[in-house]
């Protein structure tokens, strides 16, 4: 019999993280994937993921719209409770041999807790990682509430060990949006037009002589800030007056004042350089990053995918704190002219060395792999 493994993805970076191994579930003679898309994944607003999961051929077994209006810790909060509800009715209706959760999106804690409530084996992808706000926590919690532990590098096989995991369930299998760059690496050209393919806001801006990518979320332990730290990125890329393309921020807690900050810029200052996006399909957005001068903001994107490609990246504030970085990571502070300076000294050192810290391009594979033969079981106990 196949086991029927679940896949909960609940936002656009998600299934980023988890689209290989979605594709070799699928593949996998021995598996049936049931895929589950729920929360921003789901919302127009966030970029609709769901239309590109769907357009990459994967039958989604159920839609779970459980995101509260808000965009503030309370909102957080209701949201992943809601969560639990109606992802365990979905469980009860799919009747999964094992669940996989990703990351460490707030939300994704609803997916451990209704599996691991219903006695279903738990599976986690990316734990045992380092970064600020409420992640750092949901990434922990999850770790405890998981069987199996499906890891990015070394150094996270050990933290999880150290939290009192059995290291017979710690495996470290790459970051299966690794194997994302290293397809875009075999055609890097920005074949596509992205003005044309994806719309988005603002000016039609002339690539000729290059452009910089901006993304920056709200910090949810800072979420009151949101408005302030963004504006700080706004008019540092204003004064620098090189072609950007600025991706819209994520559903956390502070987005509220993120949206409006951008916003007001927009109608106050009308930039004739920046052109703002939503979302873009996985590889599209990867090939943009790629041909890009220098990556700008405080998404993981610029930890990961960034140091396999050897993008000069400019890191701002306390959401990336603590996590292992390439040498081509500049961390900087809310300042707009630490932030301008930045950028000058990333675009003038170019690109950097690959550097695979987080996977070979083979975590799919490993991942489907170790969900086909892995012990399932949902008892566990903590080791010393």
């Amino acid at each position: 019999m196949k086991r029927k493994v679940c896949v909960v993805v609940t936002a656009r970076p998600s299934y980023s993280r988890i689209k290989t191994a979605l594709k070799a579930i699928k593949d996998h003679p021995d598996l049936e994937l049931q895929l589950v898309i729920a929360a921003s994944a789901l919302l127009d607003r966030y970029g609709t993921a769901v239309k590109y999961i769907e357009s990459d051929g994967f039958n989604i077994s159920s839609k779970v719209f459980m995101v509260l209006e808000g965009e503030n810790p309370t909102a957080m909060a209701k949201t992943t409770g809601l969560g639990v509800m109606e992802l365990s009715t979905t469980f009860y209706n799919l009747q999964p041999d094992v669940v996989v959760t990703v990351a460490d999106r707030f939300e994704t804690l609803s997916t451990a807790v209704a599996a691991s409530y219903m006695n279903i084996p738990l599976a986690h992808v990316q734990g045992g990682e380092v970064t600020g706000n409420i992640d750092e926590k949901v990434r922990h919690a999850i770790t405890k509430l998981s069987d199996l532990h499906f890891v990015s590098c070394d150094k996270a096989k050990e933290r999880v060990i150290k939290m009192g995991e059995d290291p017979a369930t710690v495996f470290v299998t790459g970051c299966p949006s690794i194997d994302l760059a290293i397809d875009v690496m075999k055609s890097p050209a920005l074949d596509f037009d992205p003005f044309t393919k994806y719309g988005g806001v603002g000016a039609s801006i002339d690539l000729s002589n290059g452009y910089i990518v901006v993304m920056q979320h709200p910090v949810t332990t800072e979420y009151g800030q949101a408005r302030q730290h963004v504006e700080k990125t706004l008019y540092a890329i204003k004064d620098l007056n090189l072609p950007a393309f600025w991706f819209w921020p994520n559903v956390d807690a502070g987005a509220d004042g993120t949206s409006t900050g951008i916003r007001a810029f927009r109608e106050i200052e009308k930039p004739s350089h920046i052109h703002f996006f939503k979302n873009m399909e996985p590889n599209d957005f990867l090939r943009l990053i790629y041909n890009s001068k220098c990556l700008i903001g405080n998404s993981s994107v610029g930890v990961r995918e960034s140091s396999f490609l050897g993008v000069p990246v400019v890191n701002i504030g306390t959401r990336q704190a603590g996590r292992d970085k390439g040498i081509n990571v500049m961390d900087v502070d809310y300042s707009k002219e630490a932030i301008e300076n930045a950028i000058h000294a990333q675009i003038k050192h170019g690109r950097y060395e690959k550097d695979s810290l987080y996977g070979d391009g083979n975590a799919g594979k490993n991942i489907a792999d170790l969900l086909a033969t892995a012990q399932l079981k949902f008892d566990k106990k903590l080791m010393y």
